[in-house]
């Protein structure tokens, strides 16, 4: 059995990649990557205590369903709202999305 500290440094450092991506990048659509990475590590997290904290509840599975089916929303959303500024900007860098009006 992989001990709960091991999962932990994975999920922390699949946060970590996913921060870098979500800050450094200029790009929308890997801004939204990292940002899916990020909650893809939280979902790690929040297996690995209920697995090894509380394994008979179903509270744990629960909270991993509300997390995916957020993450569903907010990638729905984001790419909406970016093939929205796409066809009045022509472009998918961030820094050019500084204003609302077309």
């Amino acid at each position: 059995m992989i001990p709960l500290s091991w999962i932990l440094i994975f999920s922390m450092t699949l946060f970590l990649i996913g921060l870098f991506g979500a800050v450094s990048r200029k790009n929308s659509i890997s801004i939204i990557m990292g940002i899916e990475l990020m909650l893809n590590a939280v979902n790690i997290n929040l297996l690995a205590f209920w697995r090894y904290l509380h394994f008979a509840r179903i509270d744990g599975l629960v909270f991993i369903a509300v997390v995916f089916a957020i993450a569903a929303a907010e990638t729905a959303v984001g790419l909406a709202l970016i093939v929205s500024a796409y066809r009045n900007k022509r472009t998918v860098v961030a820094d050019e999305f500084d204003t609302m009006k077309g």
